[in-house]
């Protein structure tokens, strides 16, 4: 391992030009540029090694022309950036000192200068692996956590929908509904994770939505009372569905709308005059406004983890080299991962 006020090569994942569609391998690069591992001096950065990083939904998003009040598109011919989990090389901030374990948005690179290391989280529990930081015990957990339990706030024996179900948010909402006594069901892509949603993560039903003609039709048989909470990571026709199926006074969390990520235009929603008719609740939210609660969080989540009350799995790929292809293969089973390092 290189010493601290080395400059070393730091291999990068590289954005070439901003896209239109799904991503491919090759609109990212790797390239090689230099680091160096020391803090300058009277900065209160912090220089980062890199071991994980979180391949997630919202980086197709980001590789487009983008607007959000919390982050923005890609600069091409930089390097990408996102969640992921670090070491600390060097650190002119109080709060960090080198060797400290830490999570929060790294650049997809070998090490990182984080010029303002305020927003990272300090990982203290190392009885679990490192890379649930990335997923269970990072970003996606917060946000399966927040969407459920402080704005849905499930009453036992509800019914409960969950598209995007075997997503990293998907498949963790669903098993927290089940520990509150809900009864769940999942919509995926494929049948083997309609099959992990059944026989590996507990829901109590779960479709294939691309082998049904009618959406519709799909949701009544599932759901024959219809729906008390709808966790929508989809949009698009299968929001304007579930709307159909929605019960009096019900609640529609919006994490994301996963759809719309490869569509040059957002696809419109028919069934909007329902929110009034069925008094339904519906409500957006970002994960980051509930980062002030996350030791709340792992209150509730650590111990579901260490009394395996909590299924997880994911799906790793090994290298910087392979992060372009794990980008354009994000239609994995579980949660999908780079492992950069391993410290």
């Amino acid at each position: 391992m290189a010493g601290g006020g080395e400059v070393i090569d730091n291999k990068q994942v590289i954005l070439k030009q901003l896209i239109n569609g799904p991503p491919k391998e090759s609109d990212m690069e790797v390239k090689t540029r230099s680091i160096s591992l020391k803090v300058e001096e009277g900065s209160k950065a912090v220089v980062v090694k890199n071991l994980y990083l979180s391949v997630e939904p919202y980086v197709k998003l980001r590789m487009k022309k983008f607007e959000h009040p919390d982050f923005s598109s890609f600069t091409p011919g930089s390097a990408m950036d996102g969640f992921g989990v670090a070491k600390v090389v060097d650190s002119g901030h109080p709060k960090f000192q080198k060797g400290d374990l830490v999570w929060g948005i790294v650049g997809w690179e070998e090490y990182s200068v984080i010029k303002n290391p305020d927003s990272f989280f300090k990982i203290h529990y190392t009885d679990v692996p490192l890379s649930y930081y990335t997923g269970l015990l990072g970003m996606p957990g917060m946000t399966a956590w927040a969407g459920l339990h402080k704005i849905a706030a499930p009453n036992k024996g509800e019914y409960v929908y969950i598209s995007g179900a075997s997503g990293a948010v998907g498949q963790l909402v669903g098993q927290f509904a089940k520990l509150l006594g809900c009864y769940v069901v999942g919509s995926a892509g494929s049948k083997e994770k309609v099959e992990n949603l059944k026989n590996k993560l507990g829901f109590d039903d779960a479709f294939n939505y691309k082998e049904e003609k009618d959406l519709d039709a799909a949701l009544k048989r599932c759901f024959p009372d219809g729906i008390d909470i709808y966790i929508e990571n989809v949009g698009g026709k299968m929001l304007d569905a579930v709307l159909l199926n929605m019960r009096l006074n019900s609640r529609i969390v919006v994490c994301g709308m996963s759809a719309e990520h490869n569509l040059k235009e957002p696809e419109g929603v028919q069934n909007l005059r329902l929110i009034v008719h069925k008094r339904i609740r519906m409500q957006g939210f970002v994960v980051f406004d509930y980062f002030p609660q996350y030791s709340e969080f792992l209150d509730d989540v650590l111990p579901l983890i260490r009394e395996g009350r909590i299924v997880y799995h994911e799906d790793i790929s090994e290298g910087l080299e392979n992060a372009p292809a794990a980008v354009a293969g994000l239609e994995n089973v579980w949660k999908q991962v780079v492992l950069v390092s391993r410290e």
